[in-house]
């Protein structure tokens, strides 16, 4: 059932930013790897905060998780909005990061778990990016149904990019140059 109020074009307007920004995120970022890096500015206080920041993100995920099974709309739209905004700033500290500093190579002995980890992470993180927000588009407008069906696919990997976002850093960590 579909109870929004939201009006057409702006619903247009939300689909076509939801789009690009689907693009253009994962695009930016890639792009960064290629980039001479920024000097004078020391950013490796970042890893450990964004880590941090997803292992907050999977704890809000969790929480909405067990808010929206007891029924309580309130506090569930309130973790969901607070992991999105914890995945704005990850997002912020990454970019900064990784235009101030050069890729960390991971020299452990697990080298094959931690590429499988990272790449899966890597791809499920772009991924995520429309399916979350088209998941919260279908709430946003009423659509509880679809609303539904979608969180089946997003709740999981968005669960999966914030777990494997701190045990990629836990395992690369010691290989940082500070």
């Amino acid at each position: 059932m579909n109870t929004t109020s939201i009006e057409p074009k702006k619903l247009k307007q939300v689909r076509t930013a939801i789009y690009i920004a689907s693009v253009a995120i994962p695009l930016v970022v890639a792009v960064l790897f290629g980039m001479p890096k920024v000097k004078g500015f020391d950013s490796h206080f970042l890893p450990p905060i964004y880590a941090g920041i997803n292992g907050l993100t999977a704890i809000l995920l969790v929480s909405a998780l067990l808010a929206i099974k007891k029924k309580n709309m309130k506090i569930h739209r309130m973790f969901i909005r607070m992991s999105l905004l914890l995945s704005l700033i990850f997002l912020a500290c990454y970019v900064t990061y990784h235009l101030t500093s050069e890729a960390t190579i991971y020299g452990g002995s697990m080298r094959g778990l931690y590429l499988f980890i990272l790449i899966t992470h890597i791809l499920l993180s772009v991924a995520v990016i429309p399916i979350v927000l088209f998941t919260y588009l279908f709430a946003w407008e009423g659509n509880y149904t679809k609303h539904k069906k979608w969180t089946r696919y997003a709740w999981p990997i968005w669960m999966y990019v914030a777990v494997t976002g701190v045990i990629v850093y836990l395992m690369i960590s010691p290989y940082y140059v500070h």
